[in-house]
C-alpha cells in the first residue's frame, strides 16, 4: 500500500512518501504564501498514491485545497487530529484542541527517537518550544514570532529596515546585522532560558532537537543542538503507524 505523508505549515507544504520500514522517504518542499499555492504545484505530486495522510496548521482555504487536489490522486485521505494521549506521550494541555497538530506530532516524533528528556525548539512562522519528560509528559511549551516573523513585522511598521540579509554578531555596526543578530538573538535566548529552565524542573539537562523551516540559521549557534527539520513528518508517520497498526 503506497501511502503519502503532507505536513501543510503556515507557509510551505512538505510531503513524503511513508517507507515500508515506518520512515519518511526523500521531502519534497513546495512553498505557498498563505493564502493559495503556486502555479502547478500538484504536479510535484506522484500521479497516483493508495493514501494520504495530513497534518495542517494552515488557514482553512488553503486546507480545503489542498484536500481536493488530493482526491484526484488517491482514494483515502485522513487528517491527523491532537488526542491528550497518544502511546506513553501525554501532553499537558487541558484542552487538546488549542495545542497545534504540528507541535503533537512533533512530541509523538521525539518520543519514538528517544526516551530521554527533550526540549523541542520548533522554527516556522512561529517559534514554538515544548518540553518532553522522560515518562512521556509533556511539561507544557511557549510560543513567540520566529526570527522571519521578527522581521517581516518590523518591515511592515518600519520599511527602511528590511526585511531580510545580515550577519548573525554579538554586537552589530550595521543595520542588517544588527536585525539579523536582534531578530535570530531573541530566539536563541528564548531557547537557552527554556533549557536552564527545563534543567531546574527535571534536574537533568534534556536533548535539545531543533526543526522547522527556519532552524538552519539557528542551530548554527545551538552546538548542543540536534537538527531534525522533518520532525513533524515523522511524528505523522509515527502516527499513522500506530492508528493503522503498520508498526
Amino acid at each position: 500500500m503506497s501511502i503519502w505523508l503532507f505536513d501543510l505549515g503556515n507557509s510551505r507544504l512538505k510531503c513524503a512518501p511513508l517507507r515500508e520500514d515506518g520512515g519518511i522517504g526523500e521531502v519534497v518542499h513546495l512553498p505557498h504564501d498563505g493564502n493559495a499555492f503556486g502555479a502547478n504545484w500538484a504536479a510535484a505530486l506522484p500521479e497516483r498514491f493508495e493514501a494520504a495522510y495530513v497534518s495542517s496548521v494552515a488557514r482553512t482555504e488553503l486546507r480545503v485545497a489542498l484536500l481536493d487536489a488530493l482526491t484526484q490522486h488517491c482514494g483515502l485521505i485522513s487528517l491527523a487530529r491532537t488526542q491528550h494521549r497518544f502511546g506513553d506521550v501525554t501532553i499537558a494541555y487541558a484542552n487538546p484542541e488549542r495545542f497545534g497538530v504540528d507541535r503533537f506530532l512533533a512530541l509523538l516524533a521525539a518520543r519514538a527517537r528517544s526516551k530521554e528528556p527533550t526540549l523541542l525548539a520548533g522554527i516556522g512562522t512561529a517559534l514554538t518550544i515544548d518540553l518532553l519528560d522522560g515518562d512521556g509528559r509533556h511539561r507544557g511549551g511557549r510560543i513567540a514570532p520566529s526570527p522571519a516573523l521578527m522581521r517581516a513585522s518590523l518591515h511592515a511598521r518600519a520599511a527602511h529596515l528590511p526585511e531580510q540579509g545580515g550577519d548573525y554578531t554579538e554586537f552589530a555596526d550595521d543595520t542588517d546585522d544588527a536585525l539579523a543578530s536582534g531578530c535570530d538573538g531573541a530566539a536563541l535566548a528564548l531557547v537557552e532560558r527554556s533549557l536552564r529552565a527545563a534543567e531546574e524542573l527535571l534536574g537533568q539537562t534534556p536533548r535539545l532537537l531543533v526543526h522547522g523551516g527556519g532552524s538552519e540559521a539557528l542551530f548554527a549557534h545551538l552546538p548542543q543542538a540536534t537538527a531534525a527539520p522533518s520532525l513533524v513528518l515523522e511524528g505523522l508517520a509515527v502516527w499513522v503507524g500506530e492508528t493503522t497498526g503498520r508498526r
